[in-house]
């Protein structure tokens, strides 16, 4: 009788999952990649000294060398140390390796990944499994810095060599040896590593305790199906949200725009891009999501956009939020929505635009009538401005209705612009005032 998948593949024990934040912040896992897997690594081994960054995420651990081991060369350990320090300090400089032999190897942490949201480190006790978050992954190289110091130390003999003038006459001094001083040197010594791990102190195990969740809450992660689990662990967008650090600050990637709603997707389209066929918009909206079909589109589009000659612009309270002013002389959004839009219902009536007659019409700076104009057209070879695209006439006639619905807008506001028109007109002209030296050139000729 043949068994079944499901009667086979039976549940034999299940654990409860917990999740514990105590570590949050401070839980580092520290990698070796200068070590092979079959090593111990430093299992057995004293750890010296160790220095921590905790903004920047820094750390350096120095750990004990068995110089009496069989495998250490001593003669060579006493060349690096004498290399790297010399044979006399100098005042306040403090020696690589104190005893005279190179005794330590120092390693340096960088980061091993970018982003450690989806790793955990976990405990089995008392058949119950606690998660704790990683503050970051850290992958410790050794260092090689006495090496450096050996070359400096090198220049710096070499120069006093060089400047050497006659040996000063010996002089008698002093010696005084401080308590203070030795109270330093012994509240330095308390702080090292060998002196906390010798000190019979619960801290080692009290910080363990708290790998342990207190809650007692389950991961609800687990309540999840196969491919929600496997997207959870490993998103498929991870690399491109990385992106976002190295964009501008304006720049919107298509990772964070598959997470925005359809209007607000819409919005960053056509404001960057300006002016968008129909076609291509649905192209770019349904790579963010393949449910979208035309006819939804066609029912979001005139909520943020403006049908014009068959394409399709930003609105221009989108381009012009409220209460902002203008880039270049601080004109009032109203103003700027008020000028745009009169720009596009005078392309809707002809192809070409001249800048003169819309700074006479709109009595905006110059400056402010260019930044408009470059939201929806271009300056062809004639000096003129028309429309970044060409009309998309196959859509107009494939979609009436939104057509007739645009027109109807543009006639209820006509007469409004026809009034800007006409005040434009009337506003005395600008006339450039003449200079002294004109001025006495046309006396002069009189």
């Amino acid at each position: 009788m043949e068994i079944e998948d499901d009667e086979a593949d039976f549940i034999v024990e299940e654990i409860p999952v917990f999740l514990s934040k105590n570590l949050e912040k401070n839980l580092y896992v520290f990698q070796y990649p200068t070590k092979s897997s079959s090593s111990s690594t430093f299992e057995n081994t004293t750890v010296s000294n160790c220095c921590v960054k905790p903004i920047n995420q820094e750390v350096k651990v120095d750990f004990e060398l068995n110089v009496e081991s069989n495998f250490y060369d001593q003669f060579k350990g006493r060349n690096f140390a004498l290399a790297s320090d010399g044979k006399a300090q100098q005042k306040g400089e403090r020696p690589t390796f104190r005893h005279g032999i190179m005794d330590k190897q120092s390693f340096v942490s960088g980061k091993s990944v970018e982003n450690v949201d989806r790793y955990v480190v976990g405990i089995l006790q008392d058949k119950e499994i606690h998660l704790s978050p990683l503050a970051n992954i850290l992958q410790l190289r050794p260092t090689f810095s006495y090496f450096d110091k050996e070359d400096k130390r090198t220049k710096a003999e070499e120069k006093a060599a060089n400047d050497e003038e006659d040996e000063e006459e010996l002089q008698q001094v002093t010696v005084k040896f401080s308590r203070a001083d030795n109270e330093r040197i012994k509240k330095a010594r308390e702080k090292t590593y060998d002196y906390q791990m010798k000190k019979t102190s619960p801290t080692s195990e009290l910080e363990r305790q708290k790998l342990f969740a207190m809650n007692q809450e389950k991961v609800t992660a687990f309540s999840l199906n196969n491919e929600e689990y496997v997207e959870k662990l490993m998103p498929s967008q991870n690399n491109e949200i990385n992106i976002e650090n190295i964009l501008p600050a304006k720049v919107i990637s298509k990772a964070r725009l598959k997470n925005m709603t359809l209007n607000d997707q819409l919005k960053v389209l056509l404001k960057d891009a300006k002016m968008l066929k129909f076609t291509k918009i649905l192209e770019l909206i349904q790579e963010c999501d393949k449910t979208i079909t035309a006819e939804k589109l066609i029912r979001a589009l005139p909520l943020v956009g403006i049908l014009l000659r068959g394409n399709w612009i930003a609105q221009s309270e989108i381009l012009f939020p409220a209460e902002t002013l203008s880039n270049s002389n601080g004109v009032s959004a109203d103003l700027m929505i008020r000028a745009r839009d009169y720009i596009i219902y005078k392309f809707s009536r002809q192809q070409y635009l001249h800048r003169k007659q819309i700074i006479n019409a709109t009595q905006l700076p110059p400056d402010e009538v260019l930044d408009i104009l470059k939201s929806v057209a271009h300056l062809n070879i004639e000096k003129k401005w028309e429309l970044i695209l060409p009309p998309d006439l196959e859509f107009e006639s494939r979609n009436p209705e939104l057509v007739t619905r645009q027109q109807m807008i543009w006639k209820a506001a006509e007469q409004n612009y026809l009034d800007m028109e006409r005040d434009g007109e009337k506003s005395p002209k600008r006339v450039r005032k003449r200079s002294t030296r004109e001025y006495k050139r046309s006396e002069s000729s009189n």
